[in-house]
């Protein structure tokens, strides 16, 4: 199925700005939230779309990737994956807490918070992002690519399972907060009593504290570690964009969620090839005998090699095209660049006595002396044109 525009799901135009933005969400997950449309699978998918497209246009990265790019140049920018669509609700629910605030849950869904922990508490700190360069080749770039990477970084502690206790009576109810996670207060002011919630002190809103730490993560949950990741690269990527893989990142501390891993764009330099946005660009070089008479030349291209011909009489500066070698576009699966290449007939620097006395005797033929014809097209006008 399609992804719809982000934009459009939000109902902003795409120069809205920021508290715009942040407006259009806060009423379109209003209208959607499961709680107020209780297994209603439409509205819930809604609901996950909004917060997908949310995460990604509220980030000023992954807004101008988006931009520029549309769905693959964010290519999985809400967490989950590549493909977005597979958002986490314990994420999603507390992305809407973020935005509506502390109390939101409590004050309009009568306490039904859902996604921050057991007991609509929220979890321990989320993990940091991690960046990580991904060098590809010309080829990958065109096809796409799956590459497998070792990742060190924070990992879930397997001894206590990301919760930080020894053992399961190692965790206690918060005698602060009696497990709530919040600490109520009463002010006496000149209108009456105000109340105020605020977040637990003691145990940070968990409800919870440990008695015993984990002797292997000393109670944070997490361990730093190794972890192989499987990434797709898409294919007609280009240098220094970004990719964003959802969730990869650093485990969080005591069950928060973790970050994502920032995959950085680079391209091997190839041998023979040059890129040009979409285009690839191949310098030619023929001999003077080749130029005259014409030849059958194979050139190399993104995916092997390709066989042009040469037409008899083939000036210096002219420019082929093979229609449809060049890159993918990553916003359009039907569009691709082409390959240009470009001629240079080779003079040859170092002659014996023999090769001198033929061009000399070449030399006043009147066939050898330069005659452009006055409808041909500069240097300058041929790349315009090609490259316009």
């Amino acid at each position: 199925m399609t992804k719809r525009d982000y934009y459009e799901i939000l109902g902003v135009a795409k120069n809205a700005t920021a508290d715009e933005i942040k407006k259009a969400y806060r009423k379109v997950a209003m209208q959607y939230h499961p709680d107020r449309n209780p297994g209603d699978k439409v509205s819930e998918e809604k609901f996950k779309e909004a917060a997908e497209a949310y995460e990604v246009l509220s980030d000023q990265d992954k807004r101008a990737q988006y931009d520029r790019f549309g769905h693959a140049g964010v290519a999985g920018g809400a967490r989950g994956g590549y493909g977005g669509g597979n958002m986490n609700m314990d994420d999603i629910f507390s992305q809407f807490g973020d935005i509506f605030g502390e109390d939101i849950f409590e004050n309009f869904f009568g306490g039904q918070g859902r996604g921050r922990g057991q007991g609509g508490r929220p979890r321990g700190a989320r993990g940091s992002n991690l960046r990580i360069k991904i060098k590809l080749t010309y080829e990958e770039i065109a096809k796409g690519a799956t590459k497998t990477v070792k990742v060190k970084k924070y990992i879930t502690c397997n001894t206590c399972n990301g919760n930080g206790a020894k053992d399961k009576n190692s965790v206690q109810t918060c005698g602060t907060c009696g497990g709530s996670g919040q600490v109520r207060k009463v002010t006496n002011t000149f209108l009456g009593q105000m109340q105020t919630v605020t977040t637990c002190p003691t145990c940070s809103g968990e409800g919870t504290t440990i008695t015993h730490k984990c002797g292997t993560c000393k109670g944070e949950g997490r361990v730093y570690g190794e972890e192989t990741v499987t990434l797709d690269i898409p294919a007609g990527v280009q240098e220094g964009m970004q990719l964003n893989l959802g969730g990869k990142g650093n485990a969080g501390e005591r069950g928060g969620s973790p970050g994502d891993l920032i995959i950085l764009i680079e391209e091997e330099p190839n041998e023979y090839l040059q890129r040009d946005g979409l285009n690839v660009v191949y310098d030619l070089h023929i001999s003077i005998p080749d130029a005259v008479f014409g030849t059958n030349i194979e050139v190399p291209t993104i995916d092997g090699k390709a066989k042009i011909k040469i037409p008899t009489g083939t000036q210096s500066g002219k420019i082929f095209r093979l229609k449809g070698k060049g890159f993918p576009s990553i916003n359009n699966n039907y569009e691709k660049g082409d390959q240009l290449i470009h001629v240079n007939v080779w003079t040859p620097q170092h002659l014996n006595a023999d090769e001198k006395a033929m061009i000399e005797k070449l030399q006043s033929s009147p066939n050898f002396v330069p005659k452009p014809e006055k409808n041909e097209k500069s240097f300058f006008e041929k790349v315009k044109e090609m490259f316009g």
